[in-house]
């Protein structure tokens, strides 16, 4: 089923670049295995996929010495600043960049570690409360203060859009996230590119990608749906979240 999913994803994913006249190349497709058993992400690794996504450190740290070593990590849930230090230098990017204080903590780390770290600024384009991230109004002068940090690399933006059964809905979301990025970009500031937007997921990639996305997070439209005991579970405890 896995292989059959991914694949099923990949071939979304060049129709919806030809739609918009891009080149499928540019869309990295992360599989996001949160929760997921070890087993089910070497399938995924089988099927092709070579970057992965997790929400949490522990789930993350656990995971990498079980699986090849040509992952490609992504952390792309809320980080806490305690945590830092155990996946600078695991991590292929930080997706979910949302205060200066957290990206002085990776810089603090990453300049123990002598190494540079990939990051996304994470902006709450919908303005959901329940979301993290920065306004769009906040993110330029966010990404203007985190340049001044040398062991950062700000490769871009990043977006949680919100949960709907249209994924329509959304495009206005994936358009504005791009012009921030093109509009950022124009600053010509130090340390910074806008080449990485990482919007778009199970329910809606596919008009993410149309819209310049050039990662997009799918977990369920490669493992399936989640088990309804954990749903029922996760709803119970108000923390269903859509991937």
């Amino acid at each position: 089923m896995i292989q059959e999913n991914w694949e099923s994803v990949r071939k979304t994913i060049k129709e919806s670049c030809e739609k918009a006249g891009r080149n499928p190349d540019e869309v990295t497709l992360i599989t996001v295995s949160k929760t997921k058993p070890v087993s089910a992400l070497r399938e995924a690794y089988e099927a092709g996929s070579r970057d992965f996504g997790e929400n949490k450190v522990q789930e993350l740290v656990d995971k990498i010495p079980e699986l090849p070593a040509d992952i490609r990590w992504h952390m792309i849930g809320h980080l806490q600043r305690n945590k830092v230090k155990y996946i600078v230098g695991r991590v292929s990017m930080i997706h979910s960049v949302d205060s200066l204080r957290l990206a002085e903590e990776i810089s603090r780390e990453a300049q123990k570690q002598g190494c540079v770290v990939d990051i996304l600024i994470e902006v709450n384009v919908a303005g959901e409360e329940s979301k993290f991230g920065v306004s769009p109004e906040e993110a330029p002068e966010l990404v203007e203060k985190i340049s001044a940090l040398s062991c950062l690399r700000v490769q871009g933006l990043m977006t949680i859009a919100p949960f709907t059964e249209d994924p329509e809905k959304n495009r206005p979301y994936f358009r504005k996230l791009k012009k921030l990025s093109v509009d950022i970009e124009g600053k010509n500031i130090d340390n910074v590119n806008m080449t990485v937007l990482s919007m778009g997921m199970t329910g809606d990639y596919s008009v993410a990608v149309e819209e310049g996305a050039t990662c997009i997070r799918v977990g369920t439209g490669i493992f399936g749906e989640r088990q309804p005991q954990q749903k029922a579970l996760q709803a119970a405890k108000g923390v269903v979240k859509w991937e």
